[in-house]
Formats: C-alpha cells, sequence, structure tokens
C-alpha cells in the first residue's frame, strides 16, 4: 500500500515545477490557484464537492485509514482525460490517489 502511494506521489512531483497562474475572485476572497503544465490543468476543489463516487470510494477499504486533506480536478486536454488527485495524511504518512469521477482509480 505504502508503494501505492509513493508511486501515485513521485508521479505527481513534476506539478510542483509548473509555473502557477492565479485567478481571484472579487465576491470571495478565497485565493483559487490552477497550475498548467503543458496541456494539463490542476484545479483545487472542496472536499465536500467531491463526486459521490469518490466520497463512497475515500470511505471504503483501504482509503477509509487515511484522511483527505486537499483535492484536485486534474484534466489533460491533449490525452483528453480528466481525473481527481486527493491528497491523502495517515498520522505521519502522507500521499495521493488519481481517481475518476466515479471513484475508480486511474493509472
Amino acid at each position: 500500500m505504502k508503494k501505492l502511494f509513493l508511486a501515485a506521489t513521485l508521479a505527481f512531483a513534476g506539478f510542483s515545477a509548473a509555473q502557477a497562474s492565479e485567478a481571484k475572485s472579487k465576491s470571495n476572497p478565497i485565493e483559487i490557484v490552477t497550475t498548467v503544465q503543458d496541456s494539463v490543468t490542476k484545479t483545487p476543489v472542496k472536499l465536500e464537492d467531491l463526486p459521490e463516487g469518490i466520497k463512497t470510494t475515500l470511505a471504503s477499504e483501504p482509503y477509509k485509514a487515511w484522511t483527505a486533506t486537499a483535492a484536485f480536478l486534474v484534466k489533460d486536454e491533449k490525452a483528453k482525460k480528466e481525473w481527481y488527485q486527493i491528497d491523502v495524511k495517515k498520522e505521519q504518512e502522507t500521499g495521493s490517489i488519481k481517481l475518476d469521477k466515479d471513484g475508480k482509480p486511474v493509472e
């Protein structure tokens, strides 16, 4: 299980070096940051706004032992793919999970 989370974390390490553009809403003081790398965009999503399929998956084994800390909608325009990246934490361990809108793991 640790290998799965480590692999997912390493897969997204490249996103940390991407340039970020900021969009600020006048009616909402919360800052929204969208990261763009080539044809891939990563937009923050509130945990409570995740699709029901993802919430169900996160509440099931083996994910229920982990706590979701952040979520992002990732869109790859070139490959025409879309998935959610959910950052998770369990005690001192952290990781990321990639799920489609139905809660199925994405490779």
